[in-house]
């Protein structure tokens, strides 16, 4: 019998309460490691530091969750070296997730056959100077007509920067009047222009890490930490496998791990609208009564990653989808034979039976964790890090409510088949 360690890494930014709380249930879990076949694997956990590096340095982790690459430069330059020098596996494809901003995934999409709303883009406003500019844009930049485009999407619709996210630079176009106003205003921000769909009687953010999927009812009016619901069982079962099935088509397509796509239902049928979101919001003060399935979510993915030695992709290959697109099936029986190619790059009954066979532990484990005293600590600590001195009680004691709900109405039941 082999024993052997398994280095996992954590690439963080600012990031307070998710770590503690998978630092703390990675600790419990793997105590005396996992035993898979013949073998048995120990595992050790750190956090990744920024420092120079030599591109023949050899890298020790088998797996690196990555909070940094989308905005921070030198992490995801030394995590392409890494996959591609010392077969590292991190979530997400740091190619993909520098190269697909939201406007590529539009298109992307509506390739497949998905019901994107109507999207436009438009040049910048104003530019930053630079050589050769003023020489390209009077040869080639042409005039157009604001209020043209504006009677050809049909208001309402949204503006909102080609990349990025967190609702920022986001606003809502009710007449040529207020898109004059937000187009002047936009600098030398690229934008798009997205049709509204409205009305609509459910907006759903479905957030996915590996193949585990969960459905969110999302309030984008609401406070930041109420966007979040805590409604559960508002979906039946159709609905949740479309959106299940949309939620990881994109992501397989992309190479995302851990992303999460924004739908609106609209007579019976789901529209996504923003789905580039390779980094989504993780921290107790958005997620609360979700923050729970999120940690053991991480735990399950970065565990199997690194006890099977997962190979990391390294490119999209996309004629697959490619192929059932050009097909005549139905959009409906499209979508189902994309997500079998997303379940079978992503392992699915593989992943189930290391779930259900290697990590049975984590339902009783996470039950605990979540009424203990270092929770509770890893809340006050991210309240007191964004909210007033005054607030501080008030929201420890309200994200600390919340998930003790999840607790009595999830937890102890913990999860069926696997995940």
């Amino acid at each position: 019998m082999a024993r052997s360690t398994k280095q996992v890494g954590l690439s963080l930014g600012a990031d307070i309460c998710w770590p503690i709380a998978y630092e703390s249930l990675f600790e419990a879990l793997t105590r005396d490691g996992l035993k898979i076949g013949k073998n048995t694997y120990d595992f050790a956990l750190e956090r990744v530091t920024i420092e120079p590096f030599s591109l023949h340095q050899p890298v020790k982790y088998d797996v690196v969750i990555d909070r940094l690459t989308h905005w921070y430069s030198t992490s995801r330059e030394w995590i392409k070296k890494a996959i591609l020098m010392d077969d590292l596996y991190v979530y997400n494809n740091p190619w993909s997730l520098q190269s697909n901003e939201k406007h590529t995934s539009y298109a992307a999409m509506l390739r497949l056959g998905l019901p994107v709303p109507e999207t436009w883009m438009l040049p910048p406003k104003a530019y930053d100077p630079s050589d050769d500019l003023e020489a390209t844009l009077i040869k080639y930049a042409r005039m157009f007509s604001l209020d043209e485009i504006g009677d050809k999407i049909g208001y309402p619709f949204f503006m909102k920067p080609y990349h990025g996210g967190g609702w920022k630079g986001v606003t809502k176009i009710d007449n040529a009047q207020e898109l004059h106003r937000a187009y002047d205003a936009s600098g030398t921000e690229i934008m798009n222009l997205q049709a509204a769909v409205l009305p609509h009687d459910f907006f759903v953010r479905n957030v996915g890490l590996g193949p585990q999927v969960r459905h969110v009812n999302y309030d984008p009016g609401a406070p930041l930490h109420d966007r979040y619901r805590q409604d559960i069982n508002f979906l039946d079962e159709v609905d949740q496998q479309t959106l299940k099935d949309m939620t990881l088509t994109i992501n397989a397509f992309f190479g995302w791990d851990f992303n999460s796509c924004e739908a609106l239902r609209q007579n019976g049928n789901w529209h996504p609208i923003d789905f580039a979101n390779a980094c989504p919001d993780s921290q107790v003060t958005s997620l609360h009564y979700h923050f729970p399935w999120l940690i053991k979510a991480n735990l399950r993915w970065s565990l199997f990653c690194a006890a099977t030695d997962r190979a990391m992709r390294k490119n999209m290959d996309w004629p697959p989808f490619y192929k059932i697109a050009d097909s005549d099936r139905s959009p409906r029986e499209k979508l189902t034979e994309y997500a079998k190619i997303a379940h079978k790059r992503f392992e699915t009954e593989k992943f189930r039976r290391f779930c259900k066979n290697q990590l049975k532990d984590l339902d009783e484990l996470a039950y605990d964790f979540f009424g203990s005293e270092k929770l509770h600590d890893a809340i006050r600590q991210k309240v007191e890090a964004l909210f007033p001195h005054h607030e501080h009680d008030e929201f420890t004691q309200l994200f600390w409510d919340r998930i003790q709900l999840w607790r009595e109405q999830e937890g102890k039941f913990g999860d069926k088949d696997g995940f």
